[in-house]
């Protein structure tokens, strides 16, 4: 697994989507929205709800896995081009 993580994690757009892809599943298995997170402790009790359960924990990997992915490349690796970036 050949990957920038230095590059990739200067994209916002990379970080929203890896943040989404392990909220989102364990919103929807909640049966939750966005705007039911009314605190700290609400959001807290959700994420120790949802690590506890192997069913939602496999759909977190799974969803993160598909935010990681490069479909432009072969395996789980980003181009030749990404990998000879540097951060500025």
């Amino acid at each position: 697994m050949k990957i920038n993580w230095k590059v990739r994690f200067k994209n916002p757009l990379f970080v929203a989507q890896l943040w989404m892809s392990v909220l989102v599943p364990i919103l929807a298995y909640a049966g939750l929205t966005v705007q039911d997170l009314t605190t700290w402790k609400a959001l807290g009790d959700l994420l120790l709800g949802a690590f506890s359960n192997p069913y939602v924990l496999g759909l977190v990997v799974i969803s993160v896995y598909n935010a990681i992915l490069d479909p432009t490349t072969k395996g789980i690796n980003d181009s030749l081009n990404v990998l000879n970036k540097e951060v500025k």
